[in-house]
C-alpha cells in the first residue's frame, strides 16, 4: 500500500511525453487513471497498456482549451470511479519564436492551452474537490519560467502565470486542498515538434542531457503519495548539466 494506492487521477496531455509517463508510473503504484488527451488512438493504447499490465485505466478525448471538454474529463472520473483525488495539469505546447517573427497566432495557442487550459482544469475540479472535502491539483509549469531566455518569453509568461494562479489557489485552498507545482528542466519529450519558428528550430543547439519523462513522473508521484496534511509546493527537475 501506498499513498498513491486506490486514488483517482486524471492527467490531461496523457498521449505523451510526460503524462503517458506519469500514467504509466502511477497506475504501476495502483492509482486509477483517466487519461486525457486529443489523440485517441495514443490514449487508446495506453490504456490498454495500463490495463494489460495489471493497472486500472480509463480514457477520454479532451482538449484543454475547451472548457467543456475538461467539465467532460473530470465528470467522467467521477462517474467512472466515484471520486476524482488528483487533476494533473500536464498539456503544454512550445512554439517559442522571436518577437520580430510576431506569431501572434502561436502566441495564442500558448496562452489557450499552457494557462487557460490550466484554469478549464481548475474550474472543472475545483467544486469536486470542494464536496469531497479533499482533492489535489498538480499542474505542470517549467523551469523556462524561473531563468527568461531569448525567443521564450511568452512561453515563460504562460508558465509564470500558471505559477501565480498555483500559488494564489494554494492559499485559498484551506486545510483540505492541496496545490503542487512540477517545474521540469529539459526533457526529452516531442515539445520541440510544436516550435513553428526556422529561427528557432536553426538555432536550436543539440541537447544530449535531457531527461526521461520517467524522471518527471516520479515527482508527480512524491507529491501524490504525501500524507493528506502534506502539501508540496514546487518541485523543480532539471538535468544536473542544465545551466
Amino acid at each position: 500500500m501506498t499513498g498513491i494506492d486506490g486514488k483517482v487521477v486524471a492527467i490531461t496531455g496523457a498521449g505523451s511525453g510526460i503524462g503517458a509517463a506519469s500514467a504509466l508510473f502511477l497506475a504501476s503504484r495502483g492509482a486509477k487513471l483517466v487519461l486525457g488527451g486529443r489523440r485517441s488512438d495514443r490514449l487508446k493504447a495506453l490504456g490498454a497498456r495500463i490495463e494489460a499490465e495489471g493497472g486500472t485505466a480509463a480514457w477520454t478525448t479532451a482538449d484543454v482549451r475547451r472548457r467543456g471538454d475538461l467539465a467532460n474529463l473530470v465528470a467522467y472520473a467521477c462517474e467512472r470511479y466515484g471520486a476524482l483525488d488528483v487533476l494533473v495539469s500536464n498539456a503544454g505546447i512550445g512554439p517559442i519564436s522571436p518577437f520580430d517573427e510576431l506569431r501572434v497566432e502561436d502566441w495564442d495557442q500558448m496562452i489557450d492551452v499552457n494557462f487557460r487550459g490550466v484554469l478549464h482544469g481548475i474550474a472543472a475540479a475545483l467544486p469536486v474537490f470542494r464536496k469531497q472535502g479533499r482533492g489535489q491539483f498538480v499542474n505542470v509549469v517549467s523551469t523556462a519560467g524561473l531563468r527568461i531566455v531569448p525567443n521564450q518569453a511568452v512561453y515563460a509568461a504562460t508558465k509564470n502565470a500558471v505559477r501565480t494562479v498555483s500559488e494564489g489557489l494554494r492559499q485559498e485552498a484551506g486545510p483540505d486542498l492541496r496545490v503542487t507545482m512540477v517545474s521540469p528542466g529539459y526533457v526529452a519529450t516531442e515539445f520541440a515538434d510544436s516550435v513553428t519558428s526556422p529561427t528557432v528550430k536553426s538555432q536550436t543547439p543539440a541537447v544530449d542531457f535531457s531527461l526521461s519523462p520517467d524522471d518527471i513522473a516520479r515527482a508527480v508521484a512524491y507529491a501524490i503519495e504525501q500524507p493528506s496534511n502534506v502539501d508540496v509546493g514546487d518541485i523543480v527537475v532539471r538535468p544536473t548539466a542544465q545551466s
